[in-house]
């Protein structure tokens, strides 16, 4: 039942709040972000993008398991068909994953303009670019397929710097995904802008993420333990009781993941809205995010 639905939410995000008032101990951008998903409908959009990298895993990685094709293809290094597989099943893993944040992105856009959207907004503002967040997957999965195979063939301190390099990247494409699906900029355009407004979000793009990251973290582990020791409980009982515990805790670590990744999404939206224009949207205090703006 919806109901059912909504109260599992609601219990996560409930403690979320009341662990992020307790870190910081007065209200900050994290804890209203948190009120963004009274909007519940913004949830669908990282199913939507589970589901679609389950479909991209089942038609690339399924098939060559069958067939004994990853062996050929990797087994001995990379060839020429390996590199060219690898490079089509992370772009096609990067454009499903980056047009569902887009779609979220520009819903929540609308919510920050005082709007109501709907799940067919956020997709319709997503196809309406998709040939840019195509394009853009390209190259991200182009950037991340590099920096991993040298990670790979690298010591540890080759490692460090592939990680500092991977999170430069990281930050310096934070709001890649707003100026693509607002402003209709191409992905290279859309790359050097968000660069640009990397100085004036640095620091509220990495405490916040870190914040909304590390809270629903310690959640995620929190329930992952108390699962396992009810799980053990349970099936002291009864192996059905145990079965039906170990599936009740798994569903709510899912939706803590759902929660966590709409999140991250709104939060780029908010970040973008404040960097353009100075104003907080609807899912913020005026003064609370400008606080945080000049302590960051």
């Amino acid at each position: 039942p919806l109901s059912t639905v909504e109260t599992a939410v609601d219990l996560p995000l409930t403690l979320a709040k009341q662990l992020n008032l307790t870190f910081h101990g007065q209200a900050t951008p994290e804890t209203q972000l948190l009120e963004a998903l009274a909007d519940k409908e913004l949830l669908v959009f990282p199913i939507i993008s589970f589901f679609a990298s389950m479909l991209v895993f089942a038609t690339f990685i399924v098939p060559m398991l069958l067939t004994n094709m990853l062996e050929s293809l990797f087994g001995s290094g990379l060839s020429v068909l390996g590199i060219i597989v690898g490079l089509a099943y992370y772009s096609a893993l990067y454009f499903v994953t980056i047009f569902a944040n887009s779609a979220l992105v520009g819903a929540a856009m609308i919510r920050l303009e005082g709007g109501d959207p709907t799940v067919g907004d956020g997709l319709r503002i997503a196809f309406k670019h998709i040939g840019s967040i195509f394009s853009y997957a390209v190259i991200a999965a182009t950037v991340g397929l590099i920096l991993n195979q040298i990670s790979e063939r690298s010591g540890q301190f080759g490692k460090i710097v592939v990680g500092i390099i991977g999170f430069a990247w990281n930050v310096a494409t934070f709001l890649v995904v707003p100026v693509l699906v607002v402003e209709g900029l191409g992905p290279i355009e859309a790359i050097k802008r968000s660069g640009a407004l990397l100085k004036r979000t640095w620091g509220e793009q990495i405490a916040g993420n870190l914040s909304v990251g590390f809270v629903f973290g310690l959640i995620g582990f929190l329930v992952f333990l108390v699962g396992a020791v009810s799980s053990f409980l349970a099936f002291s009982l009864s192996t059905v009781l145990g079965i039906t515990v170990v599936a009740l805790f798994a569903a709510l670590l899912v939706i803590v993941s759902l929660i966590s990744s709409t999140l991250s999404g709104i939060y780029k939206a908010a970040v973008y809205q404040y960097a353009i224009s100075g104003k907080s949207g609807g899912f913020f205090d005026q003064a609370t995010i400008e606080n945080a703006f000049k302590r960051r």
